[in-house]
């Protein structure tokens, strides 16, 4: 069934100016094709004005039929979270440098924002990564995540070591600075600078890669969606690590909890215009395409 977008929630960091221009513009357009902009009180809400209805980050979503998220990639998790739990769909426009989530360039955003709103996109259903860490005597923290959950030394310049487990079976002890698990939609964030694969969005995969590894043995591997991860933290004296997800803390991982993830319940609808090509993002973002003698050739 073809969806409708009577009220659309835009998102985007008040304090970047390029950012804010093109907010502006686009609730201005929004506005005058007699669509009900909405977006989240504080700051944004105060640099829209009368342009804007303000609501809660918590009901954003849904209070919204279309959620549009101006920036980079991080602008576009931070999005994510907003929409957890409901079917409301995100649109990426890119104002940040990498953008593998944000496809829709600066230029084109109007032209593309319209294709959308008159029903000409594609749906691209993303699955999440869902973390619990258990601890001792306390209640477990829980989180899904977009592109990654990430295990990584605090506060100490020594390395962490830990077991990991998949499907309750021992896997390695590691030596390092900690454990990038990503989603296939996270291969080309976090992971993909240590070392990882890039995996194909529609692939049901999970990568598990070590950062900065002790050993260089410890390389990352490929597991299916649907395994269950299992990360202890081994004793040792002045080590602390934390878990974060998305890059927001979950929490302290001590000896002695248990973090697990695996395949969420959840997942987050992005919406692309028609023509969307996950090769030609890569191409795009990461110089593909290039020779040496012929350095500006197109992606």
């Amino acid at each position: 069934m073809e969806r409708r977008f009577p009220t659309v929630a835009l998102v985007g960091r008040a304090h970047d100016p390029r950012v804010t221009d093109s907010l502006l513009a686009l609730a201005e357009h929004l506005r005058r094709g007699g669509r009900e902009v909405i977006c989240e009180t504080g700051p944004l809400a105060e640099l829209f004005g009368g342009l804007a209805g303000a609501v809660p980050a918590t009901v954003l979503a849904r209070r919204a039929d279309l959620v549009v998220a101006v920036g980079g990639d991080g602008t576009m998790l931070y999005a994510a979270q907003l929409v957890l739990g409901g079917d409301t769909p995100l649109l990426g426009i890119n104002r940040g440098r990498l953008g593998f989530l944000t496809d829709i360039s600066p230029p084109e955003m109007i032209a593309r924002l319209d294709e959308v709103l008159a029903g000409q996109y594609q749906e691209d259903v993303r699955a999440l990564l869902t973390a619990r860490l258990e601890r001792a005597g306390r209640e477990p923290l829980t989180c899904d995540a977009l592109n990654d959950v990430v295990v990584q030394k605090h506060a100490t310049g020594r390395m962490i070591e830990f077991d990991t487990r998949i499907d309750g079976v021992y896997v390695n002890t590691h030596g390092g600075d900690g454990l990038v698990v990503a989603t296939s939609t996270g291969s080309t964030a976090y992971a993909l600078s240590c070392g990882g694969p890039i995996i194909h969005p529609r692939l049901d995969a999970l990568v598990i890669a070590p950062i900065s590894p002790h050993t260089l043995s410890d390389r990352p591997i490929v597991v299916g969606r649907h395994s269950a991860i299992e990360v202890r933290l081994l004793e040792r004296s002045e080590t602390r690590a934390e878990v974060t997800f998305d890059g927001n803390l979950l929490g302290e991982l001590d000896h002695g909890d248990r973090l697990v993830l695996g395949a969420a319940e959840r997942s987050v609808t992005l919406l692309h215009p028609h023509g969307h090509d996950f090769f030609r993002i890569l191409r795009s973002k990461l110089h593909w395409g290039r020779s040496a003698r012929n350095p500006d050739e197109p992606c």
